[in-house]
């Protein structure tokens, strides 16, 4: 997915060197320390996936949409990116007021029980997310969460003990519960089981904005098998396209920090949290401009500016305009290098057909 022959020499020599640091007795006394993750005889620190290791993600990719500049939205690790997809920001609160809220990009306040809350209590997401907007539009929402562990650790460690996730556990991938907005709206039902939205999609009667987030185990998450996460995200997929949905979904498709593959590509800056590194992107729509590669430089945030330029009139999570203040320091849905995901779509031309995959393909 990631173009890693283009990498001149020395290019990775960073990744190379912190291997080495792991196999030294450094790590003997130092095994939390992200250098030493798993210190292995033969470290693999330019390994990538090709297309005969995720054949079905090669396909999306040939007959849909391809964004080669897909951008994490910050420059740090599953939690704040988690904020990030549902808010455009990432912050730690003082107290219930949204303005109180700064900037946090590397630790915002944490679960109960992780190792960056000292407090055991909940944390208070006080600032604006984009379900306040849905909500005061009377657009339908779901987030779907897949029951198993939670697929990463806090501080981005490798290992940790297994902590549940289901739709009523909040968590590192499973922000929302903590929002003051989600609360206030009484919205907490809309964070559902993922078989609840096999059930929709079998009465048609899915929301009009769906988030899906995995378990550890389909994660694609290390050290979970991207055999599995393939298979998983595979079947979700085929399940659309078997539906009435079909016809009028885009499936947008990506990854977080370590979910994806990381590269040689240096991040732009938008301001002091982000980007980050850059992540696989798929667009999966009948009316996705097929084998098109997307080289718009992109974030998560452009998911955002897509959802409100469909659904909210182009009203953006802007303290400005939108009917509730917060002290966020931008608005990332309007930052000028942000491109535009409508081209990725050609509404002119026939509706492609579904395109049903195997689960398990075999290796080429």
């Amino acid at each position: 997915m990631t173009a890693l022959a283009d990498i001149g020499d020395g290019a990775m020599n960073g990744f190379v060197s912190q291997a080495e640091i792991g196999r030294t007795s450094y790590c003997r006394t130092h095994f939390d320390d992200p250098r030493c993750s798993l210190t292995p005889r033969k470290p693999d620190v330019m390994g990538y996936h090709d297309w005969r290791e995720i054949p079905n993600y090669w396909d999306y990719a040939t007959n849909f949409v391809l964004q080669d500049h897909m951008f994490e939205s910050d420059s740090s690790w599953s939690l704040p990116e988690h904020l990030y997809l549902v808010s455009g920001w990432s912050a730690k609160c003082a107290t219930e007021d949204p303005m109180s809220c700064e900037s946090a990009v590397q630790n915002p306040d944490s679960p109960p029980g992780e190792p960056g809350n000292t407090t055991g209590e909940p944390p208070n997401y006080a600032w604006t997310d984009l379900t306040y907007l849905l909500h005061k539009y009377h657009v339908s929402w779901r987030y779907y969460v897949k029951r198993g562990t939670q697929p990463d650790c806090s501080d981005d460690k490798m290992f940790c003990a297994p902590v549940p996730q289901n739709s009523h556990t909040p968590g590192i991938w499973n922000p929302l519960p903590w929002f003051d907005t989600v609360r206030q709206d009484h919205q907490l039902r809309n964070i559902a089981p993922l078989r609840t939205f096999f059930k929709s999609l079998q009465h048609n009667t899915l929301p009009a904005v769906s988030w899906i987030v995995p378990a550890d185990k389909v994660s694609d998450h290390p050290p979970a098998l991207i055999t599995r996460g393939q298979a998983y995200v595979t079947g979700l997929i085929n399940s659309i396209m078997r539906s009435r949905a079909w016809s009028s979904t885009a499936i947008f498709l990506t990854w977080d920090d370590w979910g994806g593959f990381y590269d040689h590509v240096k991040p732009p800056t938008v301001d002091d949290q982000g980007y980050g590194l850059r992540v696989p992107g798929l667009v999966i729509s009948p009316y996705a401009r097929k084998g098109y590669v997307d080289h718009q430089i992109l974030s998560q945030d452009a998911y955002l500016s897509f959802i409100e330029d469909d659904f909210l009139h182009h009203q953006r999570i802007d303290p400005r305009t939108d009917g509730r203040p917060d002290s966020r320091p931008d608005v990332r849905e309007a930052e000028p290098i942000l491109g535009n995901l409508v081209n990725d779509f050609n509404f002119s031309r026939k509706p492609s057909k579904p395109l049903i995959l195997p689960l398990h393909p075999p290796f080429s």
